[in-house]
């Protein structure tokens, strides 16, 4: 039987990413002893691009200003060889020097003025010229024929990012051929030519990806896979033109640059992004990610360590979504020796739990909806308020409340309902007709459904189409006109503007009253179980955006729209029209049993921007409504702090506990771990488990069965705790 490739079992990965006067002072018996108590399978080598690091034929191949003719990275290769690693060779090719200009100014990007584009003190080069299709394919036939690389990643591979229109006559003759026209002029989504340039280029990535990848398995062999390096952020991605569902598909492995927590989102982001990239990738895959040791916070300090609980959760946080660690050090020696701390006790543990953390199955909740095109074509140039934000606070909402979830893709709806009960649709404004056909078929088969704002209001290329594609499913038709707004709150300058509240439906008069009401009537109607932990309260703050709707007499209305009234100065501070017609949270049940929630108000967008508990309530409670109050797992005592990831790996099941506390919002700076606990699980099973092992802390748990439930308590949590019932 032949062994396996290297991408299938290499899990654990290092990089020294060399600076240019590494040369004089790289350390290799260091290193080799870092890679053995790290217990690295593969490490990425830098080999060419913008700057060489061994002596190139080629004259334009600038070398590293201390290489003086040395084949640093030849030797570094073959030190890992003989440590039996597997090795990749590191490229970051995008942009040159003057010299190369001066030789193909042919090669290099144009505004259209006709002057080159330059980032700092390099030229940016085209992706339609030369540069990629002759000069670089020789380049990695060179690096092949020296030391034999088992693969190539690029860092900078999809060059100019969307916010450039290049105009070389490369671009400007390849785009006359594909679409008949000129290259557009402006920025303008509602210029179809526009939108063609947008498709035109992101397949000209995914061709790029499938070129690359000839040259190096024609000359390395089949195993001698090329790795453009792919971002865990979709905009980013976007940004760059790379079409991940197809790109991904084209790929033996995917090599993660997801480095940091942004400014907005915590660790779990980490965890989210694995998730969704495996469910484009496959499973059987392998996501090593890029791990700094170095202080890549805002602002960037690449010498510095990073706090060690920054480094641990955010690593942690990526095992949850089926990722591998990849440490990276900026630089041969470092003064700064901290860095060198961080990964091996994080390592050795991944070592040790390995078969537990690969080859297994996610086992979601429920699928939260997304597609690139309804981020693009949608959100277009207020993308992180149209899409970005709306996801963002369901997938808060979740993990607050300890609900596994997966990243699905439009394209994959109708396979889902054999994994979850319900999906959901946050503002996702731009779906295909036969993405619309796919909720339907979900519905048909007893799925349930929760759509947010304007889900379905455009087609895939976000043409309006004057109606919710989805609206005789669920009752609700697109009326005139909306209310409210999408971004953050000013209030010295809206002093109405968004002051705005819900009024839950009926109103839900308890034993307790206020000063003035203590002549109310008892409760007359039951209030909706999405409103479960709110029975003290008849309304919730609001503050969001809201299309005007009209629903048929089939469809139920759980809460209206209060409209705007002042903030200050107090005394001013009631409510004008406290009743409305307006729907804002409508329900109605399909024949097939599926609950169909439209959250026509934006509580995802508003929890995702404004963080208010009372959203992410309702959106956990929803949740809960629309798959039948039937959890596969449930945590007591997480005070919101802990979310869960629930896998299946034979009669095995796995549960990630990740601790989410945050000491520091700024991105690099968290400065240390806070226990929680206890926390109790709650976790449906097929039969009584034989036992109950907690990898983090090392310990074995008693559970107690309760018919399809077994409970079982965890003293505390640092950074995680993974969970394997027997």
């Amino acid at each position: 039987m032949s062994k396996d490739p290297w991408y299938k079992t290499a899990l654990r990965w290092g990089q020294t990413n060399l600076v240019e006067c590494d040369p004089e002072r790289y350390d290799s018996s260091f290193w080799r002893e870092h890679w053995r108590k790290t217990r690295v399978q593969g490490v990425i080598v830098n080999a060419g691009g913008i700057v060489a690091y061994y002596p190139s034929k080629f004259e334009l191949h600038h070398r590293a200003v201390k290489l003086d003719g040395r084949d640093l990275y030849g030797e570094i290769v073959k030190e890992a060889r003989a440590e039996g690693l597997a090795v990749i060779a590191r490229m970051d090719s995008n942009r040159v020097a003057q010299d190369f200009f001066e030789a193909h100014s042919e090669w290099v990007c144009r505004d259209i003025n006709g002057e080159p584009y330059r980032l700092a003190d390099k030229y940016v080069t085209c992706i339609g010229s030369a540069y990629y299709t002759e000069y670089l394919p020789a380049i990695m036939e060179e690096i092949i024929e020296r030391s034999q690389p088992d693969g190539f990643s690029d860092n900078s591979w999809a060059g100019l990012p969307r916010k450039y229109i290049c105009y070389c006559d490369s671009c400007k003759t390849q785009f006359r051929a594909y679409g008949g026209s000129e290259l557009p002029r402006e920025h303008n989504w509602d210029d179809e030519n526009y939108r063609k340039w947008l498709r035109w280029n992101f397949e000209r990535r995914t061709d790029l990806w499938k070129f690359n990848n000839e040259v190096t398995r024609k000359a390395g062999g089949p195993d001698c896979a090329w790795m453009g390096m792919i971002s865990g952020e979709p905009l980013h991605n976007s940004q760059r033109f790379i079409d991940l569902q197809q790109i991904l598909k084209h790929t033996p492995i995917v090599m993660l640059d997801h480095q940091r927590r942004n400014a907005i989102d915590g660790f779990e982001q980490n965890t989210e992004a694995g998730k969704r990239l495996h469910e484009l990738a496959g499973w059987d895959k392998l996501i090593p990610e890029s791990t700094p040791q170095y202080q890549l916070g805002a602002p960037v300090f690449r010498l510095s360590s990073m706090p060690k609980p920054e480094v641990r959760l955010w690593a942690t946080s990526g095992f949850a979504g089926g990722i591998q660690p990849w440490w990276h050090h900026i630089g041969a020696s470092h003064e700064d020796r901290r860095q060198y701390q961080t990964a091996e006790p994080i390592f050795q543990w991944h070592e040790a739990n390995q078969d537990v953390l690969v080859n297994r199955e996610l086992t979601p909740e429920v699928g939260v909806v997304w597609s690139q095109q309804n981020q693009d074509f949608f959100g277009r140039d207020d993308v992180e308020q149209k899409t970005i934000g709306p996801f963002r606070g369901v997938v808060k909402a979740l993990d607050r409340h300890a609900i596994p979830y997966v990243p699905l893709h439009a394209d994959d709806i109708v396979a889902a309902i054999e994994r979850v009960k319900c999906i959901i649709l946050p503002n996702v404004g731009a779906l295909s007709d036969e993405q619309v056909r796919h909720v339907e078929k979900f519905v048909a088969k007893g799925g349930s459904v929760i759509a947010t704002g304007e889900t379905s209001r455009a087609t895939h290329y976000g043409d309006q189409r004057g109606k919710f594609a989805l609206g005789d499913l669920f009752g609700v038709r697109l009326g005139e006109g909306n209310v409210g707004g999408t971004g953050p709150i000013n209030p010295d300058i809206e002093t109405w503007g968004r002051h705005t509240y819900l009024r839950l439906a009926p109103e839900n008069r308890s034993s307790t009253y206020g000063p003035k009401d203590r002549t109310a009537p008892e409760r007359v109607a039951e209030r909706s179980p999405i409103f479960q932990g709110l029975e003290e309260t008849d309304t919730i703050p609001f503050g969001g955006f809201l299309p005007t709707v009209e629903v048929d007499a089939s469809t139920e209305v759980l809460a209206t729209y209060i409209s705007d009234f002042p903030i200050f100065p107090p005394e001013t501070s009631w409510m004008r029209e406290p009743k409305s017609n307006t729907p804002a949270i409508t329900l109605k049940t399909a024949s097939s049993g599926g609950k169909l929630i439209w959250f026509v108000a934006d509580l995802d967008r508003c929890y995702g921007r404004d963080a208010n508990p009372d959203h992410a309530q309702i959106i956990a409670n929803a949740v809960n409504y629309a798959i039948g109050h039937e959890r596969k797992v449930e945590l007591l005592g997480t005070h919101g702090v802990i979310s869960a990831e629930l896998y299946r790996q034979g009669g095995r099941k796995i549960l990630h506990l990740n601790n989410r506390l945050l000491l520091s919002n700024v991105p690099g700076r968290q400065y240390d771990l806070v226990p929680i606990g206890p926390v109790t699980v709650r976790l449906r099973i097929e039969k009584a488990p034989a036992k109950i092992n907690l990898r983090v802390s090392g310990k074995t748990v008693e559970g107690k069965t309760d018919g399809n439930y077994v409970t079982f308590a965890i003293d505390a949590i640092v950074d995680h705790e993974v969970v394997v019932v027997d």
